[in-house]
């Protein structure tokens, strides 16, 4: 196999697959990428660790011989990064070892023969579209929520719906939980529901490859995968099975009191106060009086923190303590404007939204901490 392509394109295409690409090296093959020839004029890369697998394709200047070649991800990303802007040539010899040439640099890299890559599953079709921007909303504003605990299987996605009403998404960690809904999201001509468990890593190079994509997002599902087009580039992962809570019936029906902040000055004030909780529970107090809310902390070791902010509030004095760093991940996601509180007391959970309704239906459930 002999192609070149120019640096540019080769940097941007190994940079979207090798954050896919194995990096524990269980099976050592799955470090490696596919390169290989399609029609005249294309080059597709394929990198894959057997639960979520990449595919991208790209326009070649020249391709001499086709073939496929299989080489090292992490160091041709590394070689093509460092690669001045030039064509770079690929030829495979002997042994499938691969030649690159880029200007006056020439590398040689070990290769592995093409049966030894596995099959990535073929792609079915894609009838169901939506636009890239609010699947890479949905995302954002969702994937800080997903536990980090291995152990729990089907938290470790997010449950995504797309019916006839529109999208929703879904994550918790059993501590809290986000739910994001845009209404009349556009479907073309589909008529399948999709409503599945999306992995946490799949979730994270979509907002790679949705980054700067204006366009449409193609996805379909099959018994066992979930597919998305993003452009010229094909996600593929397997979907998590297992029973996802009933986010329902966590969404807090009676809390009665609420309280409006400016979100970017909550969000500074508890980032303050938060130096002084302690380093594992990162427990802070809020405690509500009428027109102000006070936030405090306090650790054995170190010493404490206060902070008041101004609150248009006449209920009851009420104290409850928060781990400062959940209420700090959807502070940081909202933005700007003001963010409404709704609580009932200090032992129910408590919600944050955004007091503005904007496109997202946008809700954040937190379990309160004993303090």
């Amino acid at each position: 196999m002999q192609f070149v392509v120019s640096k540019q394109n080769l940097q941007k295409e190994l940079g979207f697959v090798q954050g896919v690409v194995e990096r524990k090296n269980t099976i050592p093959v799955l470090s490696n990428i596919l390169i290989e020839s399609v029609g005249e004029t294309t080059i597709r890369i394929t990198g894959t660790d057997l639960d979520v697998s990449i595919r991208c394709d790209m326009d070649a200047e020249e391709i001499s011989t086709p073939g496929s070649i299989c080489v090292q991800a992490r160091k041709l990303f590394e070689i093509a990064r460092l690669l001045p802007d030039a064509p770079v040539s690929f030829k495979k010899e002997d042994n499938d070892w691969v030649t690159v040439k880029c200007d006056r640099s020439k590398f040689k890299m070990v290769g592995v023969g093409r049966d030894a890559f596995p099959e990535v599953p073929t792609f079915k079709s894609a009838p169901t579209k939506i636009p890239a921007g609010v699947l890479k909303a949905l995302i954002d504003r969702t994937i800080f929520a997903i536990t980090q605990e291995e152990s729990r299987y089907t938290l470790s996605g997010a449950k995504f719906i797309l019916d006839k009403s529109g999208a929703k998404m879904v994550t918790t960690d059993g501590h809290r939980l986000a739910y994001v809904e845009r209404k009349a999201v556009a479907k073309n001509g589909a008529t399948e529901n999709l409503d599945t468990l999306i992995p946490r890593k799949t979730l994270a190079e979509l907002t790679k490859l949705t980054a700067g994509f204006d366009g449409e997002i193609s996805l379909g599902m099959d018994e066992n995968h979930i597919y998305f087009e993003v452009g010229s580039r094909l996600l593929i992962s397997r979907m998590l099975y297992g029973q996802f809570p009933n986010y329902e019936m966590v969404m807090p029906k009676n809390n009665d009191k609420s309280v409006e902040f400016d979100s970017a000055l909550l969000n500074q004030a508890i980032r303050r106060v938060a130096l002084m909780a302690d380093d594992r529970s990162h427990a802070i107090r809020f405690h509500l009086e009428p027109n102000q809310l006070v936030i405090s902390s306090q650790n054995a070791e170190e010493g404490e923190a206060r902070e008041t902010i101004q609150a248009e509030y006449s209920g009851e004095e009420t104290d409850i303590g928060f781990n400062a760093q959940y209420l700090q991940d959807f502070l940081n996601v909202m933005g700007d404007g003001k963010v409404a509180f709704e609580f009932k007391d200090g032992n129910s959970q408590a919600q944050l939204r955004p007091a503005e309704s904007g496109d997202y239906e946008y809700k954040y459930v937190v379990m309160p901490m004993r303090i």
